[in-house]
């Protein structure tokens, strides 16, 4: 649950001092606006965006919920209020709703994609998110229908390649098998006799990274002779795009993380228009 305070982190980051112009030219006044969308796309971040409008004392009713479709024109957000306020809050706002919208329209995409090819195999975000904006980029993606996978360092165990620069695999798991009896023990690896000790040595989730089909379909067929297979998660990752998401998805695995989903993130274009009262 997103909390208020680290949404109010954004407006001081915007106007630490308030918004000089409109506190300069607007008088006390009233108005109405509306949010609306220029594109079609997965909409998000509704919430947030109302949450703040409200906590600075402005009305608002909700056209649509997150996670619906919404259409070019569609009016997302209704307000009304204190003229300064709305404008205080209003790129804060749309910018919170184009960026998690944008993220959820993608996720929505690819995972159409992959449910299409293969309805058990699901996709995944990174932590390549925006710094500062992660716990948001995160929630668009489970809007989207992905998954968050971790939050954060703290949040699982990830063995990459640059721990086993330093540590070598059999001991890196063992020693994340003695620190914690309560996380998953997730290995990235990159060949197939790497994914077979790591299912030998207990691992719970084997990411097959920057791997080929070719090699990935070779990884499952030695796990498989081993027994191994339906013992562990099989994870995709590394370079995979929305051209060759199909290829990968077809295969014998349970989930596919994308770093595109919000490392590149393009952003759903929405607006608000203001409505002045009483208009000679």
């Amino acid at each position: 649950m997103v909390v208020l305070d680290y949404l109010l982190q954004f407006i001081e980051e915007d106007a630490p001092a308030g918004d000089v112009t409109s506190d300069a030219v607007i008088p006390d006044i009233t108005c109405d606006a509306v949010i609306r969308a220029e594109q079609d796309g997965i909409i998000a971040g509704l919430n947030e965006a109302g949450e703040l409008f409200s906590h600075f004392g402005v009305s608002v009713t909700y056209r649509v919920k997150d996670g619906d479709t919404v259409f070019r024109n569609d009016s997302l957000l209704e307000l009304s209020g204190d003229a300064k306020k709305i404008l205080l809050v209003e790129r804060t706002a749309l910018n919170i709703i184009g960026r998690m919208s944008g993220i959820a329209t993608q996720t929505k995409k690819m995972a159409d994609i992959v449910s299409a090819v293969n309805p058990s195999c699901h996709i995944a975000a990174t932590r390549k998110t925006c710094p500062g904006f992660r716990e948001l980029d995160k929630k668009a993606v489970t809007i989207g229908g992905g998954d968050p996978h971790r939050m954060n360092l703290s949040d699982g165990i990830l063995i990459k390649d640059n721990h086993l620069a330093l540590v070598p695999l059999g001991i890196a798991i063992q020693a994340a098998k003695k620190g914690t009896a309560y996380k998953k023990i997730e290995v990235e690896v990159e060949t197939p006799e790497n994914a077979l000790f790591a299912a030998k040595a207990g691992a719970d989730i084997i990411m097959l990274d920057n791997m080929s089909p070719g090699q990935i379909l070779r990884t499952i067929r030695v796990l498989k002779s081993e027994g191994l297979r339906d013992h562990v998660i099989i994870e995709l990752s590394g370079g995979i795009d929305e051209n060759s998401l199909p290829r990968y998805a077809a295969l014998d695995v349970d989930l596919i993380s994308l770093g595109l989903l919000t490392h590149s993130v393009r952003n759903l274009s929405v607006n608000l228009e203001i409505i002045p009262h009483n208009i000679a």
